[in-house]
């Protein structure tokens, strides 16, 4: 059987983390969090659930370096180890753990193997989901469309946190995009390397509606135009590495 490595990237979620981590390991057993400099007692809460129970590994950020940093340990964990690949999943009780072992199968199926899973909020609608809130819901749907016309791509949701990768998408992918905007990256390089994508349909749950993007990506208008800035990046990076007419960008 594929053995996959299931990682979440926390910060500050104390509230929640016992209570996800629970859930998570009702369904799979290798179960890595990055913590990703909390200050919320949530380092405390990891260390003493290690302690008493030992059934999770933590890797610790000694600052808060984003959510893009905090998923790059995880590909880096997951390759450095014995694992076949990984599923990532938030820790804010939006996503569903039940869901993790068709995250794994999709993945792994050997009639339609597929390198990235990614969860799609908008792929069908799903009873009892949520509203999203009007200007994340244009936002994703803007970049989405962009993301498949520059990549050619047929995505429908380019933001969603819960994948699964395969071993052989992850040593592939370079991320050092820090913050939300990571997933931009990987769609990027995602399509440069060739590897095969799928979208899972998941829940549509919005538990935070105030999240901070940090800053000036609390703006709108400024969110969307760094996530184009984002793609224009990660494209010339593309670029540059395969040597092509736009490296010296």
């Amino acid at each position: 059987m594929p053995r996959f490595l299931t990682a979440l990237p926390v910060f500050n979620e104390a509230a929640h983390v016992d209570g996800v981590l629970d859930e998570v390991l009702r369904h799979v057993s290798d179960v890595l969090v990055v913590d990703d400099g909390s200050t919320d007692g949530t380092s405390d809460l990891l260390a003493a659930r290690v302690a008493r129970r030992g059934d999770i590994r933590v890797v610790r950020h000694a600052g808060n370096r984003g959510y893009g940093v905090a998923l790059a340990t995880a590909f880096r964990e997951t390759v450095d180890g014995p694992w076949d690949g990984l599923v990532t999943i938030d820790c804010d009780g939006q996503h569903q753990p039940q869901l993790i072992p068709q995250f794994i199968a999709a993945c792994t199926d050997p009639a339609v193997p597929a390198d990235i899973v990614s969860g799609s909020r908008y792929f069908r609608r799903l009873p009892g989901d949520s509203l999203p809130p009007a200007a994340r819901r244009r936002i994703n749907a803007e970049v989405t469309a962009e993301i498949n016309d520059r990549l050619g791509l047929t995505l429908s949701d380019a933001f969603c946190g819960f994948k699964a990768y395969s071993r052989r998408a992850l040593e592939r992918l370079r991320v050092t995009e820090p913050g939300y905007a990571m997933p931009l990256e990987v769609w990027v390089q995602a399509a440069a390397a060739g590897l095969a994508v799928v979208e899972l349909p998941v829940p549509l749950v919005y538990l935070d509606l105030a999240r901070s993007f940090g800053g000036a990506l609390d703006d709108a208008a400024t969110r969307l135009a760094y996530y184009r800035h984002v793609l224009d990046r990660a494209e010339a990076a593309v670029a540059a590495a395969a040597g092509g007419p736009d490296a010296s960008v």
